[in-house]
């Protein structure tokens, strides 16, 4: 294999991670019926006037598997991180008793699950079209380079190659969407 389809297939490669790296990011996002302070990651607190992340005003914790408990290092800084939770419409509904806020994550219904797990399929599938991007990418970028660095066998090598790789991501991709319907699934 030329150097060219190595670089590459490497370019590829590292792309492919990142797509992944952000499908397991956004998936930690969707609730599934269990406190997890990377719930709240979106949250912005209007901090002397500049939106601050929550994590950055206040320490957030689950000291078991239905709270979640956010303490301000101000004092004077619960009743925006309460509204802000509040504005953030994310189903909770917070308790401030004057020194931390204290969130309750309700259990999930049947019917709010099922949406979470569409939720959940339409990141993978937005995950999915950026793999099959990466590879039209790829798989461009060596025709390019026909008759200039590579061959017709080395372009048929390379992207045989590259569909290898693609299909090893398709599947990780489809394990973590497994994963995460089966943990939002469950009661």
């Amino acid at each position: 294999m030329s150097e060219f389809i190595k670089k590459t297939i490497d370019g590829m490669q590292s792309h492919l991670d990142k797509a992944i790296d952000h499908l397991e990011h956004e998936l930690t996002k969707v609730r599934t019926g269990r406190a997890n302070p990377q719930m709240l990651d979106e949250i912005k607190i209007d901090y002397y006037g500049a939106p601050t992340p929550l994590n950055q005003v206040a320490s957030v914790n689950t000291p078991d598997a239905r709270t979640i408990v956010i303490q301000p290092w101000e004092k004077s800084m619960l009743q925006a991180i309460e509204k802000a939770i509040q504005a953030a419409n994310l189903g909770f509904n917070p308790q401030n008793d004057g020194s931390i806020v204290r969130i309750s994550v309700p259990p999930l219904t049947e019917e709010r699950r099922k949406e979470l797990v569409k939720k959940a399929k339409a990141e993978g599938e937005h995950c999915k079209v950026t793999i099959r991007n990466s590879r039209r990418d790829a798989n461009e970028a060596l025709k390019k380079e026909l008759k200039k660095a590579i061959t017709e066998d080395e372009l048929k090598t390379g992207e045989q190659k590259i569909q290898q790789i693609i299909d090893a991501f398709i599947v990780k991709v489809d394990k973590h969407l497994e994963t995460k319907e089966k943990e939002i699934m469950t009661v």
